[in-house]
């Protein structure tokens, strides 16, 4: 009896350590592939709770390549895992979940053999300051391609109002030639027209820019120890990958104290600058957007300033 328990603790440590070796790209497929022996030999004669250890592994493997890895020789290894697993656990819900990966390997694969070719354009090139160059030429910006068309609208008219000669009616001409008249002088004005029509950043708010590359790099990286779990409860995940958290994860711990994988977490904060459950926001780079949250925040504070004061009784007389 105390010989199985030895084994299975060995065989415990081996797996928690195959885990931490996921992490590091040039111990991915080595990893693995201890993974894959293990599995195949240890894993039907294994108790239920290293079944489940198993599995939380495996699950790693799958977040890993997910968030990290695209080269086919990882995927390949990946791919190789989860058709051994899905063949050996019971769990209904374990099995579909493999099922899921054993598809997305396949779809990444299939994606990397046969790439999208991106349509050939007929323009080789354009001319730049007299030579040639490579690329396409670039798409006109909204205001040039206007601005080119009102310019050949007036000069079509022009030509039209001149060329009806002396045997058209006068009001006829003189329609054409206002309405000429008109084009060219919307023309003239663009540069005048053109701020009423963009808007303000002002006026309407531009989207919340991604947090601080230097506030991201501070933030507390915390690791998982079986008495944090216990504080987490037995079902506790990664909000994000939707992962089982084990013991000895690291997680990166936001200012309003919800955590997440550290490879998770980045891709959001590179595009956002708020936590993905409660949406406290962190500072960002963008001193334009931190002014207007501080005067937006000033004028809340008045408001309910003035608020406090109106409920308490106090008046201001003229």
């Amino acid at each position: 009896m105390k010989r199985m328990e030895r084994e299975e603790e060995c065989l415990k440590q081996e797996l928690e350590e195959l885990q931490k070796q996921l992490g590091k790209k040039l111990k991915f497929e080595e990893a693995v592939s201890s993974l894959n022996s293990l599995l195949q030999d240890r894993y039907p004669s294994a108790s239920p709770s290293l079944h489940k250890l198993f599995y939380s592994v495996i699950c790693r493997v799958a977040t890993v390549l997910k968030t990290r890895y695209t080269a086919p020789g990882f995927w390949l290894a990946g791919l190789g895992l989860f058709e051994k697993a899905v063949c050996l656990v019971s769990d209904t819900s374990e099995k579909e979940y493999l099922k899921s990966c054993i598809l997305q390997a396949k779809e990444h694969l299939h994606q990397l053999d046969n790439p999208i070719e991106a349509p050939q354009s007929s323009n080789r090139g354009y001319l730049f300051e007299g030579h040639l160059t490579v690329d396409p030429e670039p798409p006109q910006p909204n205001w040039l391609v206007h601005s080119n068309l009102l310019a050949t609208a007036a000069t079509l008219i022009a030509a039209e109002s001149s060329s009806q000669g002396r045997s058209e009616n006068d009001d006829n001409n003189n329609t054409s030639e206002n309405a000429a008249g008109l084009l060219q002088d919307l023309m003239s004005r663009l540069d005048d027209v053109l701020p009423l029509v963009i808007p303000d950043d002002d006026v309407i708010p531009s989207r919340a820019p991604p947090a601080s590359k230097e506030v991201v790099a501070k933030l507390p990286v915390v690791i998982l120890t079986e008495e944090i779990l216990a504080k987490l409860g037995t079902d506790a995940e990664c909000a994000i990958c939707r992962e089982n958290l084990v013991v000895g994860d690291k997680m990166q711990e936001l200012p309003c104290k919800h955590t997440f994988h550290p490879p998770c977490l980045k891709p959001w904060l590179d595009e956002h600058n708020s936590c993905p459950i409660c949406r406290h926001e962190l500072l960002t780079d963008d001193h334009a957007y931190e002014s207007r949250k501080e005067r937006e925040k000033e004028a809340e504070e008045e408001r309910k300033g003035a608020a406090n004061a109106i409920r308490g009784g106090e008046y201001m007389y003229v």
